[in-house]
């Protein structure tokens, strides 16, 4: 597609218009391109955590700005606390923060350029004195009856409303003004909204402006997409099982393309998203093989006609939202959004908690569980309370010196332990040992029939603190270290069963292919080929 600069006006309203249900205004539009290009506004209140649901509005704004539009995102924090206190004061901030982060990331997964792009925070400019004082003036003509029949698809309805609720849509009107935009976009839901806006703005001095409407789109139960309800909404970084298994669960009835979520995803969101504008189903050949639909009305006939089965059409809709859901997994996989998401939405710390357990619970019995370091003896005495054990200090890098106490008297002295590298366990739980707390464990080999004992060898070019692994077992593939391994467990029993020293002295995992190894090459010991770890 041509840059903006180099469309017509009538490319850029085709753009403007593509999939929307309704626009007001559509001629003026249509004069408008003709002399500059527009701006606009979408609000979203910072209320729950964004979802895929997010991407209908947002494949829409990348139309907008693709046609050259000058786009404001309002992160409608006021608003969101008037529906009904869903944002608590203390966490608005939060939540502003936690919006912007992720709807950033959204549009740089789709490679959208947000030159044109402003993000606006509600309260910056609606609490101030010129604002509310036409709230006040509006509040004045405005009937009871018309400030709530335009909040009735949008505020929730009650018997006895709350004067929040009333005030809502007012606050919505005024925004255009105060943006000083050409229009807003919403959803179709906002439509009494917005002919609120087009009734009362003139009433106070203010211009018209148009309105672009969505269509709305069904969630995956059937109804609408919410943050509310867990199983008609997919979060942004859920992992990819998770995707599959919502959207196999999902309402897709066979032939149904009124009422159909997944039918209307690939409509809305993965066919204007992609590169391409196709969309692909990889199918068995005994199913018909991999089929290509360059237009979504072939894609809607075949389903309506049976030709493309529901567990056939999920599947391919999960495979495309995966691909557009991995580049906004990796950018917030990190500490600070962590942090930020915990800040924002405190439930979110007992989930990730539960979630987290739940993974451990399931997960293999294999050495990526463990969190295997080069440390360095730096210092070394006898146990107080015990002639056969020794209190060793070990840096493990980073500043950080951990006690270990081992069982290795009997078998090596000190000097030869003093300031030598070793390969230490670091999430074993901290356990009180006569006395003292040893806080992790180092590795070393032994036989049965012999009563020679040796620690485990890091190459002697490996920096303190660096990663031991197993081949085979990387941590991006298997998942990360286990935070604690209690040794009252069979966990570790099972793992170190499975350890012994190969015939060229390197220790591995079942078999030749599962070395422990570094950046600098594998962990081994001097001798005792066939023994075991410990």
């Amino acid at each position: 597609m041509a840059t903006d600069a180099a469309l017509s006006a009538d490319e850029k309203f085709s753009l403007i218009k593509r999939n929307l249900q309704e626009i007001i205004g559509e001629e003026k539009l249509l004069e408008t391109l003709k002399e500059k290009d527009i701006s606009l506004y979408w609000g979203t209140a910072t209320t729950g955590r964004p979802h895929v649901g997010y991407f209908v509005p947002i494949s829409k704004i990348a139309d907008f700005l693709k046609a050259g539009c000058h786009v404001i995102i309002l992160f409608a924090d006021l608003h969101g606390y008037l529906d009904n206190m869903k944002a608590p004061w203390e966490l608005l901030a939060q939540r502003v923060k936690y919006y912007s982060f992720v709807i950033k990331a959204m549009l740089q997964s789709i490679g959208v350029s947000i030159e044109k792009l402003t993000f606006v925070r509600g309260t910056d400019y609606q609490l101030s004195r010129e604002y509310t004082l036409d709230v006040y003036r509006l509040a004045s003509v405005v009937t009871e009856h018309d400030a709530k029949k335009a909040g009735a698809e949008v505020v929730k309805q009650v018997k006895h409303p709350l004067l929040s609720g009333l005030l809502y849509p007012g606050l919505q009107a005024l925004d255009e003004e105060y943006l000083k935009v050409d229009a807003q976009f919403g959803g179709v839901d906002q439509r009494k909204i917005f002919t609120f806006a087009e009734k009362y703005l003139p009433v106070l001095g203010f211009k018209k402006r148009m309105h672009f409407m969505n269509t709305m789109v069904p969630g995956l139960t059937g109804g609408k997409m919410s943050s509310s309800e867990e199983d008609s909404k997919i979060d942004l970084i859920d992992p990819k099982e998770v995707v599959e298994k919502k959207i196999r669960k999902a309402f897709c009835e066979r032939g149904n393309i009124k009422e159909n979520g997944v039918l209307s995803f690939v409509k809305y969101v993965l066919m204007p998203l992609s590169k391409t504008g196709e969309f692909v189903v990889n199918r068995d050949e005994k199913y018909g093989g991999r089929v290509v639909y360059p237009k979504f009305e072939e894609l809607e006939a075949a389903f309506a006609n049976d030709k493309l089965d529901p567990a056939d059409l999920k599947q391919a809709v999960a495979d495309a939202l995966n691909m557009l859901l991995e580049p906004i997994r990796r950018q917030l996989d990190n500490p600070e959004f962590n942090e930020l998401k915990h800040l924002a939405y405190p439930e979110t710390v007992k989930l990730d908690k539960l979630r987290s357990e739940a993974q451990t619970a399931s997960r293999t019995a294999d050495p990526s569980r463990l969190d295997i370091r080069v440390g360095r003896i730096v210092s070394i005495k006898k146990h107080p309370n015990a002639d056969s054990l020794y209190v060793q200090k070990v840096d493990i890098g980073s500043g950080e010196n951990r006690t270990v106490v081992s069982g290795l008297v009997k078998f090596i002295p000190i000097d030869q332990l003093q300031e030598r590298k070793i390969a230490l366990l670091c999430n074993l739980k901290p356990q009180n040992i006569r006395g003292v707390v040893s806080e992790g464990m180092m590795l070393a080999a032994s036989k049965q029939d012999s009563k020679v004992v040796e620690p485990l060898d890091p190459p002697s070019d490996c920096n303190v603190g660096e990663k031991i692994y197993t081949v085979g077992f990387d941590h991006k593939t298997c998942g990360e270290p286990d935070k604690e391994i209690n040794p009252k467990k069979k966990l570790l029993e099972n793992i170190m069963a499975n350890l012994k020293i190969s015939d060229d002295l390197t220790v591995i995992y079942k078999k030749n292919e599962h070395p422990f190894s570094t950046k600098y090459g594998p962990v081994k010991v001097k001798s005792l080929a066939g023994g075991s770890i410990s």
